[in-house]
């Protein structure tokens, strides 16, 4: 069956995003998911390279893989809203993707700056099959949101992170409330320099 890639625009709260859509290249969809990039401010685009590993990953696992930018990147409308807009736009693109494919189970994945944002949505709303929250920066201390999360989380993260490092997500992993799983990837860097191969093959095994 052809594979259908579609380039869109969908109605977000401060304007246009700019998205795009991708279905599996050798079936029908098993599961929706939303992939949210990393921050806007400092060059993320739905084209950044874990970005486009984790959703071609998930692609091959069976999912329809929405992809967007966030309001102010590229194509998309708006200004930069300090992660709290970019929450709102995540929320229209997933209500978009879950009209699109109503009967598909919905998984929500993140790099970065978009590991927050979708752990943010998957945990303030019922309705998520899982979380995939890759390269999740520790740094940022307001992690309560987390602290009664019950979704399914995986946390993918290269060893050699140095806006999460391996120790200290370790520590926050080990507080949080079942069901989770920590995937530890050997890698140079945040961007897993070195193992994009590697995380793409981790995410298409979940």
């Amino acid at each position: 069956m052809p594979r259908r890639i579609e380039s869109l625009f969908i109605a977000g709260p401060a304007g246009r995003l700019e998205a795009l859509l991708e279905e599996p290249e050798d079936r029908a969809p098993l599961e929706a998911a939303l992939v949210c990039h990393p921050h806007p401010q400092h060059g993320g685009t739905m084209h950044n390279k874990v970005v486009y590993r984790v959703a071609r990953g998930l692609r091959q696992a069976g999912a329809v893989v929405l992809r967007f930018n966030y309001r102010g990147v590229n194509r998309s409308e708006g200004v930069y809203d300090q992660g709290e807009g970019e929450i709102e736009d995540a929320r229209a693109c997933l209500a978009w993707l879950r009209e699109r494919y109503p009967q598909l189970p919905c998984t929500l994945a993140g790099f970065s700056f978009g590991s927050r944002i979708v752990l943010r949505i998957g945990c303030a709303q019922k309705g998520a099959r899982r979380v995939i929250a890759a390269g999740f920066p520790t740094i940022y201390n307001d992690t309560g949101y987390l602290d009664h999360c019950t979704v399914p989380r995986i946390f993918v993260q290269s060893t050699h992170d140095q806006y999460g490092p391996a120790a200290d997500l370790e520590k926050l992993v080990a507080g949080l409330p079942e069901p989770k799983r920590l995937i530890l990837i050997e890698a140079a860097d945040h961007f897993f320099a070195g193992a994009l191969g590697e995380l793409e093959d981790q995410i298409r095994r979940l």
